[in-house]
This record gives C-alpha cells, structure tokens and sequence, in this order.
C-alpha cells in the first residue's frame, strides 16, 4: 500500500474503491454534484483540508471539473492539491457503453498512471503497512458514542475536544477517527471529557 498523508477527494463511491486498493489514505466521496447541498461532507473537507491538506481527483471530463472547480472556490483554508488525469477513452468494465465524453473516469485508470498523476503534482507518498486496529462501530457502541443515552452529546464533545466539526454523523465521526488514533488512544481521549451541559442533555437520546 503507498501512505499519502492527504486527504484525497474524489466523485464516486467506484473510484474510493480503486484508489482504496492502491493507497492508505483518507478518501472522500462527494457523490457528484451532490457535494454542492452536502454541509456535513464540506465540514468534513474544509476540516481536512486545514488539518493534513486536501488532494482533488476528480474525472476530466466536463462534471469532473465543474466540481473541482466548486470545491476549489469553497475550501477559504488549508492547503488542496490538483491532481489530474489523463484523457484516456475507453469504457470501464461495470458500464455498458462509455460515458458522453468517452473518457475513463479515476476508476478506470492504471494503478501505474495514478500514481504517476501524484507524482506529477508533487505528492509525497511512502510504502505503509496496512492497518489491522481500525476503530469499529461497536468500539464507538461499547465506548458509549453510538446508540445509547448521551451517545450523541458525547460524540459532540469529543468532536469538540479533538477539533472535528461538529456537523459529522458517528459514521464519518469513525473514519475521522481511524486516521487520527488507535482504539487505545481514543479510551485515552474519552477519559479527558468533560460531562455534557445541561442543554446538551436536552438533545442526546442516542445517535
């Protein structure tokens, strides 16, 4: 697996796919255009893009630029980094016919030509073991985040503690937190919290 220390943001839920066999990093799915009404993916972006950087892939095709275009006028701070692929046509394999331009998307790239892409745009990227101590959804059950009386003013205090935005539902709360700590560290967070305040109270009956 090649580490990139980046956040890479990318159109669709296939090309998070691809990139997800090639490199450990956080990869974040926009959905489309769907980014353009989606508040808690941009907190999520800007918060990336301020904390580690943030690397646009997006298709290079007319959608893909309208969106990196959006992205790039809507991220005020921290670093993003364009990445671009080639024009390449052809068809993807899961598609019936090519799309209305008739290039490949990201998911239809060459590992080799992404990686070359990154290159190009002055990535740094390292060899990195896989990692075998991913946070999961019953960890964030059992530390009394997900489901469960005050779950939610618990999420929304460490979010706070830790500098997260507060707009992230518990599943983008758990690939936040997959990149910043192991399990064992995120007890250690949990002990620093202080108890909710009363009007948090009002709204924490579970996730």
């Amino acid at each position: 697996m090649i580490h990139i220390s980046q956040a890479v943001i990318v159109e669709g839920k296939y090309d998070k796919i691809k990139l997800s066999s090639i490199l450990d990093a956080v990869i974040l799915v926009t959905n489309g255009f769907q980014i353009y009404r989606d508040a808690e993916k941009m907190a999520l972006i800007r918060y990336y893009a301020k904390m580690t950087g943030v690397i646009i892939l997006t298709d290079s095709d007319a959608a893909g630029f309208r969106i990196r275009s959006f992205l790039k006028g809507t991220i005020h701070e921290g670093t993003v980094f364009h990445v671009y692929i080639p024009d390449i046509y052809g068809k993807e394999r899961r598609k019936e016919k090519p799309s209305a331009e008739g290039k490949l998307g990201v998911e239809g790239i060459e590992k080799a030509q992404l990686l070359e892409a990154f290159q190009k745009a002055g990535i740094l990227a390292s060899e990195a073991p896989p990692r075998t101590d991913q946070i999961t959804h019953y960890d964030l059950y059992a530390l009394g985040l997900l489901s469960g009386v005050d779950s939610r003013s618990r999420r929304r205090a460490l979010q706070k503690q830790l500098g997260l935005p507060e707009l992230l539902s518990a599943s983008s709360l758990l690939e936040v937190l997959n990149t910043m700590m192991t399990k064992f560290e995120l007890e250690q967070q949990l002990e620093l919290l202080q108890p909710p305040h009363d009007n948090d109270a009002v709204h924490s009956t579970g996730a």
